[in-house]
């Protein structure tokens, strides 16, 4: 402010000068100009002075001695007039501060006020609901985004991380929904949605409790941040370019870095979706807490279900709901296109295996099913296979696989894999300089394996993990391989790593089981029923044969028990993809030889390093 009045003092002296030089009379020789300053007064002393400094011709129009001297006297008066501006500028200052410290002080003697104050710039009462601004964002409310944002504060303690999950419940686990649950003895586990794990531990599929995440209109106030979860919301456009987005309620949120972490939604059978909205209402895709308490309760209301799909969903669900048949009378049908259960992982003779597992726990499978109908006949559904066969049931369950949630790719401009589907992301899971993605819905590329899309519980929390790092400035590519795991139940269940892919030449060396060699068992030992909490990111520095006078593994005879064992999966003789049937805690191994990517001439000698024959 006062660089602008001392030049508007200035530019007014110039025009001054300007205004009086066409007014003052022509000069005519040394002698105007001195009885021009002698009527002026000016002294003798400053006329000769001037008259030296003059640079005209004498007489001529170059004399500036009259416009020096009013130049002179202009600039004087813009110093009085800067200096009386600072003066009154300096008052007016004192009295401002004299005001704010009166009101400091008064605030002071008010404690609702002094509360206010201490949570932040602006009361509660005046904060919207949702900040329009956020420095990290994160779209999802599931695993992957829980474990960014926990990423994201272990690396930056101040951050403020803000969630949107389309979910109504704060982030939690999904494998317990087709596994522990089922198996629980709390009437009210629908309620509690806690569960002894297989080492009889018991605790809540929630990641965190409330009291861990900050209420979303005090996530900008707050002071060390938080992390925060806008539940029920959708964001529905993306405007890369603003870095904003647009929920579906019309709100609008800014951010400075953004996760994509939006998962999959449930696969339906085409047959079904033509069938009508009278067998859609009869109909489960499973997926969420609300899934898994509408199905509870359906089980025990009806007397039939039958669910479709043989993947690892499916017959985790089929093993769970088969139990029940036993002590309710529920008769539950599993049907699937497929020769046995998880045919497209397991080689032909443990599919079998496992599908004659899953008749044994009261389940009525039906292999090389293809759905071609679905009606209701009466109060019933009547499903209708194109071999002629008919079933007659309650209620379906639909366990088919999921679809990658990318609808953001439009208004965001980002590109989606045609074969795998999902974001395409780089080595550092980045589709934009200030975007990631990570868990269901990303396209990464695997360094050993080519481009992959995973969808499962430990590629979530790795992805997301590596995501949040890399957006506090890690830049660390992924070069994790994930694993998964299925249980069938507490006594029988598996882990897998690389691409297990029933297409590809496989090699099974197995040994009998021992009462350790069982889910229950393996988390007795490590301490914890997400086995991947364990041995996430595990990797064995160096994998070599010990020494062992045990016979050579030999691969079972067809109707044998495969009681435990390792599966190999080759590709031009590389190790790509490895099951351990009932071996648990060796996965760090089975990580490193897919990594060393090596050709082995006898994988006898390499099953000898996961010690399945020890007691």
């Amino acid at each position: 402010m006062f660089r602008c009045r001392v030049a508007a003092a200035a530019a007014a002296a110039g025009g001054l000068a300007r205004a009086l030089r066409p007014l003052s009379p022509a000069p005519r020789g040394r002698a105007a100009a001195g009885n021009l300053l002698q009527r002026w007064n000016v002294p003798i002393k400053l006329q000769m002075s001037r008259q030296v400094a003059s640079s005209g011709v004498p007489g001529g129009k170059g004399d500036s001695s009259v416009f020096v001297l009013i130049v002179g006297l202009s600039t004087l008066g813009a110093g009085a007039y800067v200096y009386r501006t600072l003066r009154e500028n300096k008052e007016r200052f004192t009295s401002r501060v004299t005001t704010i410290t009166t009101r400091s002080q008064e605030n002071e003697s008010s404690p609702s006020d002094t509360d206010a104050a201490s949570q932040g710039t602006a009361a509660p009462g005046a904060r919207p609901e949702v900040p329009s601004h956020v420095p990290f964002l994160l779209i999802g409310g599931g695993t992957a985004a829980f474990a960014a944002a926990r990423s994201i504060r272990a690396r930056d303690p101040g951050a403020r991380v803000l969630i949107v999950s389309e979910d109504p419940a704060l982030p939690y686990m999904r494998p317990p929904l087709s596994k522990e649950l089922w198996f629980s003895d709390d009437p009210n586990v629908t309620e509690s949605l806690r569960f002894k794990q297989w080492n009889g531990k018991e605790r809540s599929i929630y990641f965190q409790p409330p009291s861990f995440y900050v209420p979303v209109r005090d996530l900008p106030f707050v002071e060390n941040g938080g992390v925060a979860v806008l539940c029920g919301k959708k964001v529905v456009h993306m405007d890369v370019r603003g870095n904003i987005v647009k929920l579906s309620d019309g709100t609008q949120i800014s951010y400075d870095k953004c996760l994509i972490a939006t998962g999959g939604s449930p696969r339906n059978l085409p047959a079904i979706e033509r069938a009508g909205k009278d067998v859609q209402q009869r109909l489960t895709l499973f997926r969420k807490i609300e899934d898994f308490k509408s199905l509870e309760k359906i089980s025990r209301e009806v007397k039939s279900i039958t669910i479709i799909g043989g993947g690892f969903l499916g017959s985790e669900l089929a093993c769970a709901l088969g139990r029940r048949a036993r002590t309710r009378g529920l008769e539950v049908i599993q049907l699937f296109p497929e020769n046995g259960n998880m045919g497209k992982v397991l080689p032909e003779y443990l599919s079998n295996w496992t599908t004659e597992k899953v008749r044994r726990e009261g389940v009525n499978v039906m292999p090389n099913a293809v759905v071609k109908s679905v009606s209701v006949c009466g109060n019933r559904l009547m499903i209708k296979l194109k071999d002629g066969r008919k079933v007659e049931t309650d209620h379906i369950v639909a366990a088919v696989g999921l679809e990658p949630n990318v609808e953001l790719a439009k208004s965001a401009g980002l590109e989606v894999d045609s074969d795998f589907g999902g974001f395409r992301v780089n080595a550092e899971l980045q589709a934009r300089s200030n975007i990631w993605v990570a868990g269901d819905a990303a396209c990464f590329y695997d360094i050993k394996l080519g481009r992959r899309r995973v969808e499962h519980h430990d590629h979530a929390v790795v992805s997301g993990r590596l995501a949040g790092e890399n957006m506090t400035g890690a830049a660390k590519p992924y070069w994790h391989q994930s694993m998964f795991w299925s249980d069938l139940g507490p006594n029988v269940g598996y882990e897998a790593i690389g691409l297990v892919d029933s297409s590809l030449p496989t090699v099974g060396v197995f040994a009998k089981a021992t009462a350790k060699d069982t889910p229950k068992s393996a988390t007795e030992q490590s301490g914890t029923g997400i086995r991947s909490e364990s041995e996430t990111e595990a990797e064995a520095s160096e994998v070599h044969i010990s020494p062992s006078f045990s016979p050579t593994p030999q691969v079972p005879k067809q109707g044998e028990d495969y009681g435990k064992g390792v599966i190999f999966y080759l590709r031009d003789k590389v190790v790509v993809g490895i099951v351990l049937w009932n071996i648990f805690n060796r996965m760090p191994i089975a990580r490193k030889i897919i990594k060393d990517g090596e050709e082995h001439d006898d994988l006898n000698e390499v099953a000898k390093l996961f010690n399945i024959h020890e007691d």
